[in-house]
């Protein structure tokens, strides 16, 4: 039984080719973690790093507490099922699954071969001169071999099978022999590469129900790959995503369905995928009006129903996708009779599955329905019915189960946890008014009186200050319990590390993170991290003459703790380290005013009410430092190393 931990993994080949792209991720004990996505996304050489059989180029790997980057693959206490099953031929099913286990030892103590006169007993534990027990290593014996590979055998139903050769047994036989080698070594985590993709489809089924039966017997941790993402759904507590070496989501199978965080997620993710229509969002006063590209097709909304779509999508500029799955379009009469958001559709086909129809069209009139466009729409309507081609009817959509993308970055616009809240806002004489409320601008926001917008990131709200809202909900999303406040009327989203009962509440405003705009005015947040670039360099230490890492800044040394060097010698193959650049991060809180370090001009001070920040010009870099009094002129800076996350200049690799 073990957890995982996979944090900043690179794979890059010496050719600068990323396979595997900044991986994170922490697997908790016994799960069952599927990875999928297309062919070359990287999804089974993150498993092989996993495994051993792939060297990491860089980033952390913990099995338990232990980090086992540079572990032979037979310490690590894994076991893998292949593709290809990888079955000796010339050995009987028995002496398949017992070869792993005739190669490994088992601790044990010493003990007498047979009696002796000294009163000792065949069997007994040997003991040192201070009577306890010497530990050794040794081999399974025959019984022991016999009884775990028939266990094994009968987990799996393959106990008649013993005697045969895998000439003589079917690919599932087959699959089976090689989940029972793994199994039977007991491994705190079970690896299975594409274990069913060489069976046929009725197999396929089968396996699946077998593989997830046998997760719930052995109560191990699973991590599974493969490219069809109905295993991924049916099998996977958790599912990762993955295209061209990047995570694109990690969540269950539901949230994966009706939450995707991006457009290839949404359209790989479900049968048949996802409709993407192109259009325009603007927002008038309390509705939204969509307007669908290259077609007539138009509809009004609620801008309550998108009230966490990012505001700077709704001024109707920007083009995003728009998009809805096959069962969130309707035909039923009653049901469009209903509705309020009604399109017309083309029809130009339908294929009649037994329990339900997939009617395709197309809400442009002049489209066939045929190619994949931004107007073709397929729906999902009841079994057996029958659509004429030709025909142009109304459909409803269900807005609540909308998704919006980006068009250039294909990340969702309308997330769970929304990045801004979106209001009118005005100034006047150094107050900020929005959505009833009256507040005080702290001396660090100098901003013309006028009247705009004021956007409020999710994480800006604090508990604690003086305006009063009221929780109306609260969801649990991955651990973070986002609130929905009614604040006279209007609607706030805030992060809480706790569940807070609906109810009255008092409220404050982080100021250095919020934006203002007032006609050609913006107000930018303060930045959260500081990056300056540096190298590293090991000089002889005093007295017992140990190397002494440092991180040089503009000329200045900071002495490295060995968690930080260890992992920059690690990524960067030894002495290479000596050549490379780097940039070095910290946040504000992490640089300190101190008598050493780097050299630093004051520009000025932040002051944010109950907190102050310098904003500093050093190492050709504009800074931000937290400080307890006002510090003007020239000052010197020290970073906390062990807070510092490092990058690696030229593969853009992030090393802490």
């Amino acid at each position: 039984m073990a957890n995982l931990s996979l944090k900043h993994i690179y794979k890059v080949y010496p050719n600068g080719a990323k396979a595997v792209n900044d991986f994170n991720m922490q697997i908790e004990d016994k799960e069952f973690i599927v990875f999928v996505g297309p062919s070359g996304c990287g999804k089974s050489t993150t498993l092989r790093m996993v495994a051993g059989l792939e060297e990491i180029t860089a980033g952390e790997l913990k099995i338990d507490d232990t980090v086992v980057n540079g572990m032979e693959p037979k310490d690590r206490d894994i076991a893998m099922v292949f593709q290809n099953y990888a079955l000796y031929p010339h050995m009987s099913i028995f002496e398949n699954i017992a070869f792993g286990l005739r190669m490994r030892k088992i601790p044990d103590v010493k003990r007498y071969k047979k009696d002796d006169d000294n009163g000792h007993k065949a069997g007994e534990p040997v003991l040192d001169k201070d009577g306890k027990e010497i530990p050794v290593m040794r081999k399974y014996n025959k019984q022991e071999l016999t009884e775990k590979v028939n266990e094994a055998a009968e987990i799996l139903g393959i106990t008649e099978y013993l005697k045969r050769k895998p000439k003589e047994m079917s690919g599932g036989q087959r699959q089976r022999v090689a989940l029972g080698r793994a199994i039977v070594r007991q491994p705190k985590v079970m690896l299975l590469d594409e274990p069913l993709s060489n069976l046929d489809a009725k197999l396929r089924t089968q396996m699946r129900s077998e593989i997830v039966k046998l997760h719930k017997k052995l109560q191990t941790t699973f991590i599974y790959v493969t490219h069809d993402q109905v295993e991924a759904m049916t099998m996977g507590t958790r599912i990762v995503v993955m295209k061209d070496g990047f995570v694109k989501q990690i969540d269950t199978p539901k949230n994966l369905y009706k939450y995707p965080a991006n457009k290839f997620v949404a359209g790989f993710i479900g049968t048949p995928q996802m409709n993407f229509f192109e259009g325009t969002l603007k927002k008038d006063g309390e509705q939204v009006h969509i307007d669908f590209a290259y077609s007539d097709a138009k509809i009004t909304v609620p801008y309550s129903m998108l009230s966490k779509t990012t505001p700077s999508y709704l001024d109707g500029t920007k083009t995003v996708y728009i998009g809805f799955r096959a069962e969130d379009v309707t035909l039923d009469t009653e049901k469009v009779n209903k509705s309020k958001a009604k399109i017309k559709v083309r029809i130009s086909h339908s294929e009649e599955l037994g329990t339900e129809t997939l009617v395709y069209g197309d809400i442009n009139m002049d489209g066939d329905g045929f190619a994949e466009t931004s107007t073709r729409v397929i729906i999902k309507a009841g079994g057996f019915k029958e659509y004429a081609p030709d025909t142009v009817c109304e459909a409803a959509l269900d807005i609540s189960a909308i998704h919006l993308f980006d068009k250039e970055t294909e990340e969702s616009i309308m997330p769970r946890i929304p990045e801004f809240n979106f209001f009118d806002c005005g100034v006047e004489n150094g107050k900020l008014a929005f959505s009833g409320c009256s507040v005080q601008l702290p001396p660090a926001i100098k901003c013309p009186d006028g009247k705009g917008e004021l956007l409020i990131p999710v994480t800006a709200i604090k508990f604690g200050g003086g305006i009063k809202a009221k929780v109306v909900g609260s969801e649990n999303i991955n651990g973070r319990i986002l609130l929905s406040l009614e604040l006279n009327g209007g609607r706030l989203y805030a992060l809480s590390d706790k569940v807070i009962e609906n109810g009255e509440v008092n409220i404050g405003l982080d100021f250095k993170k919020i934006i203002i705009k007032l006609g050609d005015t913006e107000i930018l947040p303060m930045p959260e991290i500081n990056g300056l670039n540096g190298t590293f360099v090991a000089d002889k230490g005093e007295g017992n003459g140990e190397k002494v890492f440092s991180l040089v800044i503009d000329g200045v040394k900071f002495a490295a703790p060995e968690e930080v060097y260890s992992k920059m010698f690690a990524a960067t193959s030894g002495r290479k380290v000596y050549n490379s650049g780097f940039r070095y991060e910290w946040s504000a809180y992490d640089i300190a005013v101190a008598e050493n370090g780097l050299c630093a001009e004051v520009l000025e001070v932040l002051d944010y009410g109950d907190e102050k920040f310098a904003k500093c010009k050093a190492g050709g870099e504009t800074l931000y430092i937290k400080v307890d009094e006002v510090t003007g002129g020239t000052v010197r800076i020290a970073p906390d190393v062990s807070k510092v996350s490092v990058i690696e200049s030229e593969r853009q690799i992030r090393i802490v």
